[in-house]
Parts: structure tokens; sequence; C-alpha cells
């Protein structure tokens, strides 16, 4: 009888590598291997890369070296690369880790069991596709058999690529240009996904705003298929990321406002205050014309939380131009935010700006001064929602206390409650009453259960 294989995922990055590395799950169980119990003892280990991030190349290479100790001491280990860094760097990872054995892209996802199995008999493989074959539409069919880490949450991936060209980011050149997926591939995929007992769906884009905007040559249809993946019976919630602020528009605004399911929670990222910084990133809107979008959202939207992502020292950021930032975050009050130091990626604009980078002493002030002032707006909106009674999607127990639940509201705010003696499992809902307002999460009183679980009971793969 033939010993069953088992593999690891490894991920690095954003959302989108994550809902990756669901479906490669899916695509390597259907291909006859499980889950390992230790990613040290899996017999095929995959790194899904990103080269978005800060030190991304950094962490990289770094695991590969400690998997090369693991790799002397059983020869039969596979290790692939795959992902955003591996499109980057295509052979460059082999001259680099000369044990790894696949090498794939980001538009070649669906054939990394297939070049695994070849490699046993080839050796290295390196496969990186430069853009969609367009004869294969594989890597769009619809992700029913991802190995999701919560059962009753998915991803949903509604476009890929990116048309916009921010001087900091790399994407466009290794995912390539927008194509959207068909209104009803979706609406297929979440009704099925419904039926399986999930009841909460993120939808995934670079810039979902844009969304059938290549299909239609003229307007994105974003609004329309949020209200049409809020009408299908049994999807409760309804999320999205990334949205691009020059592209959110008023019939995306009253689609969030007028769909039950829709959460009331919007992450628009600005990335600076400075009108000057904000050309030189090439972002295609001002300040003004950021918090007006903003003003307009949570005008029609009921207590819209929001969201937001900051660069803080890009290259010829000044400290006039800063102070725009931190006047910009006082005024919008933000949740929370993601607020990163410009960090060079090779390929992009903003890497070639070296004569303009800012030292590192006055980014790293300039970073702790923003995130005072974010954490204090943060802190004071979740003050204000002690008393209020929220909805909890409850998520498992908390990592600190298992008699303490961790839950989601529908803002996507982290609740955390005491556990009913009736006790509740994961993926129930539960209403709660906020008692007190911490900078990054609430905590709250149990007051009922509105319904149990409504997922398939199955174990979840934990993707590390």
């Amino acid at each position: 009888m033939t010993e069953v294989r088992t593999f690891a995922i490894r991920t690095f990055g954003c959302q989108m590598n994550v809902h990756d590395s669901e479906r490669l799950a899916g695509m390597l169980s259907a291909d006859g291997l499980v889950p390992a119990e230790n990613d040290d003892d899996a017999d095929v280990i995959v790194l899904n890369t990103c080269c978005i991030r800060e030190n991304a190349d950094k962490k990289l290479y770094g695991t590969l070296g400690q998997l090369k100790s693991l790799k002397d001491a059983r020869p039969g280990l596979q290790i692939a690369v795959g992902g955003c860094l591996a499109q980057k760097d295509r052979e460059q990872v082999l001259e680099r880790a000369g044990w790894v054995d696949v090498v794939f892209g980001t538009h070649n996802l669906t054939s990394a069991p297939e070049l695994l199995r070849r490699s046993l008999n080839e050796g290295s493989i390196v496969e990186i596709l430069d853009a969609p074959d367009p004869e294969s539409v594989a890597d769009m069919v619809p992700a029913l058999n991802a190995v999701r880490e919560l059962p009753w949450a998915a991803w949903m991936t509604i476009q890929t690529g990116c048309d916009n060209s921010c001087a900091f980011c790399i994407v466009p050149s290794v995912r390539g240009g927008e194509i959207s997926r068909s209104m009803d591939d979706l609406i297929f995929e979440a009704t099925t996904l419904a039926s399986q007992g999930v009841t909460e769906i993120t939808v995934l884009g670079q810039n979902v705003n844009s969304y059938g905007r290549d299909i239609t040559k003229r307007r994105p249809l974003f609004a329309q298929l949020l209200r049409e993946l809020g009408a299908i019976d049994g999807i409760e919630r309804v999320r999205f990321t990334s949205p691009h602020p020059k592209d959110l528009r008023s019939e995306t605004i009253a689609a969030m406002a007028e769909t039950t399911a829709v959460c009331n929670q919007l992450h628009l990222p600005v990335q600076s205050g400075s009108d000057a910084v904000l050309s030189a990133m090439r972002r295609g809107y001002t300040a003004r014309r950021y918090l007006e979008k903003l003003e307009a959202a949570r005008a029609a939207i009921d207590d819209l939380a929001v969201t937001t992502d900051f660069i803080v020292g890009f290259p010829g950021e000044s400290d006039a131009d800063f102070e725009d930032t931190l006047a910009l975050a006082a005024e919008a009050q933000f949740d929370s935010a993601y607020t990163f130091i410009f960090s060079p990626r090779p390929g992009t604009r903003a890497a070639d700006m070296s004569e303009k980078f800012v030292p590192a002493e006055i980014v790293t002030e300039r970073f702790q001064r923003l995130c005072d002032v974010l954490d204090r707006s943060g802190l004071k909106k979740h003050e204000q929602r002690v008393g209020l009674i929220e909805e909890a999607l409850v998520e498992g127990p908390s990592k600190r206390d298992p008699d303490v639940l961790s839950a989601r509201t529908r803002q996507g705010k982290l609740v955390h409650f005491r556990a009913p003696d009736s006790g509740l499992r994961p993926g129930a809902l539960a209403s709660v009453v906020v008692t007190h307002g911490a900078k990054h999460h609430l905590l709250a009183d149990y007051v009922e259960t509105l319904r149990g679980p409504k997922h398939r009971s199955r174990i979840a793969l934990h993707v590390s």
C-alpha cells in the first residue's frame, strides 16, 4: 500500500495570498495529499510568497535557509516557492536556493500539483507565466474546494491584477492588469458556498471598485455585485477589500447603505494626507477629495467603521507634508489603520527616487507620532460603543482564556466576552452588550444566542 504524502503551506503577505493558499490546499488535497500535523514532518512544503511587504525577500530566503538543513536530513522532501516574489525573482530563486524543487508564479497557481509530480522525476522546475493563459480559465474558476481556516467564512476573488500605477506598488508587475470574473461565476460560487453553511463572504481584489470595467468597457459593476451577493439566501455578511479611493462611486455607497448583508465597514487606503506626496505616489486624488468621499460614505451608511492605510516616509516627504498627514488622520477619525514605513520595492517608480529617501531616524519619529494620533481616534471610537448591543459572529475561544470567546461584529471589530454556560460553537451568532472599549478590541457581556453554526462540521486546515 502506497504511503499517503503530506503537505504544509506557509503564507506570506496579504489576504489575496491567504486565499490563494486555501485554494492550493484544496488542490493538493484533491491530488491525494493530506495536511501534515507538523510542518517539519511534511513531505511537501509550499512557500506562498509576497513581494509587497517590507523585507519580503529576507523572509523568504531566510526561511529557505532554515529549510536547507531539513532537506539535507530528508532528501525526499519537496520544497515549492510560489506567489508574487516567485513571479518577480523567477530563476533567481534556484540560483540563491538550489534545494528548491518547484518555482511557480501568480498566473499558474493551479499548475502547482502537476509541477510537484513532475519534479519527482525531472528535478527542479521553474515555470512562470507572464500573463494568464488565454486558452485556460483554470485560475478563474470558483474556489469551491478551497480548504478554509474558518468554515463559515470564505474569501472570494472577483478580479486579478491591477490597472493603476501607484509609484510604491509592484502588483501590476507581478499580477498583471485587471481581469474580472464573470458575474454569473461569482453568484454561482457564493450560492454554493451558502449551501455549504458559509454565512460571511469577503470579496477580494486589488481594486474592487473597478470590478467589471474590463467587461463592460465602460462603468464598473461592483455596486451591482454587492446587491446580488446580498440577495443570496444564507449569506448574512458581505465584506470587501480593498477599494481605491479615486474609484469609490456614489452607486457603491448606495449599495452598501441599502443592502442589509453588506457590513458597515469600509477600508479606504489614503496612504498620505499631503497632496504633493499623493501626486508623487500617483494616487489620483487629493486629500480634500478623499475626505469628501469619506464624508459621503459616512452620511449614507449608518454607523460606518472606517479603516485605512498610511505610508510614512515616502521619498520627498517633507515636514510640512507629514503635518498634512497628521491633520488628515486627526480629521478623519479612523477606527484603525495599517501604518507602514516606506520600503523601496525593486521594479517600482519609488525605488528609483533614492536621492529623495527620508532619513531613517526621521521616519521612525514620524511613524510613532502618526500611530499616537491613530490610537487616540481608535480608542475614542471604541469607548463610544460602550453600552451598545452588537451582533457578534463567534470565531472561537480567546487565545489567552479558553472561557472567553472571541468574535467579530458587523463593523469587523474584535470583541471578547465570557462564554455562556450553554456554550457557543464557532460560527454561531450571538448578541452582546459592549462594556469596555480598548484601542484594538472591545469587551462585552453575553446577552443571547441568535443562531447556532450553519456550516457543515469538518476539520479546517490552518495555513501557517
